[in-house]
């Protein structure tokens, strides 16, 4: 009854975007990456990918785009929706300064191809490009990456998975077809327009949970009040506690 939403059962598509706080907030951006990766292998969802990523200058990650795939994953995932924040002792601060970092999240559902969601190419603009990577031999030596944007509603896809350009362009299609698919169901509901445009700033104010380090350790959901003091295994994937306290509120 619970996961009753039309799409509730489909395979999703998360994006993970890091906001204030620099180097700070791109590694807060891998380890919500890492969290909801080992979320996924204890639920069994071991089938996840990673459709585009974008490194840190220094560390971390500005931003990830990946999918999880098993019965009602996105179900699960869609109350994940919102900015994170974290307070912790900087690694990165020789001063071992208290630091703040936030990282807004968003989650799509996988569209099948039964759903008729018409792009039109003259709609579209495509770039390619060369996939970036750690460095070194990973960086891919021919341009294989692509990019889309949907002119008129200014998103922009991108994906560097595949060695394949054609490969990368079929997947950057898809992921922006689950794009079009939500906004078009949210203009139906301003609460869900609001949600998944995630047009709010990623910073103070706006975070739907907490996950604080110094100086007590506390993960609080903010909508819910749920609360949790082991933030070791919260950040190690174990939410899904929080996640059915929003299921079922």
């Amino acid at each position: 009854m619970i996961l009753s939403g039309k799409d509730d059962k489909n395979n999703s598509i998360i994006s993970i975007n890091s906001g204030a706080g620099g180097t700070e907030a791109q590694d807060w951006t891998e380890i919500l990456f890492r969290m909801y990766i080992r979320w996924a292998e204890r639920r069994g969802y071991n089938n996840s990918d990673i459709i585009d990523i974008q490194y840190g200058d220094e560390a971390g990650i500005k931003s990830v785009t990946f999918s999880i795939k098993g019965e009602y994953a996105y179900g699960y995932l869609k109350s994940e929706t919102g900015v994170h924040r974290l307070v912790r002792i900087s690694p990165f601060n020789a001063n071992g300064k208290r630091h703040t970092s936030f990282a807004s999240v968003a989650v799509y559902p996988e569209i099948s191809k039964e759903i008729n969601i018409n792009i039109d190419e003259s709609d579209i603009r495509v770039d390619v490009f060369r996939a970036s990577g750690a460095g070194g031999q990973h960086v891919n030596k021919t341009s294989s990456a692509v990019r889309i944007t949907h002119m008129p509603t200014g998103i922009i896809v991108s994906c560097q998975q595949e060695k394949s350009q054609h490969r990368n362009r079929e997947i950057a299609l898809k992921v922006l077809m689950s794009r079009l698919y939500k906004l078009e169901e949210s203009k139906l509901d301003e609460k869900k327009k609001e949600i998944h445009n995630n047009q709010s700033e990623i910073a103070w104010g706006n975070q739907i949970r907490s996950y604080v380090m110094h100086p007590y350790q506390m993960v609080k959901d903010h909508r819910t009040d749920y609360e949790k003091g082991n933030i070791t295994a919260v950040l190690d994937g174990d939410i899904q506690e929080f996640i059915e306290k929003i299921l079922i509120n």
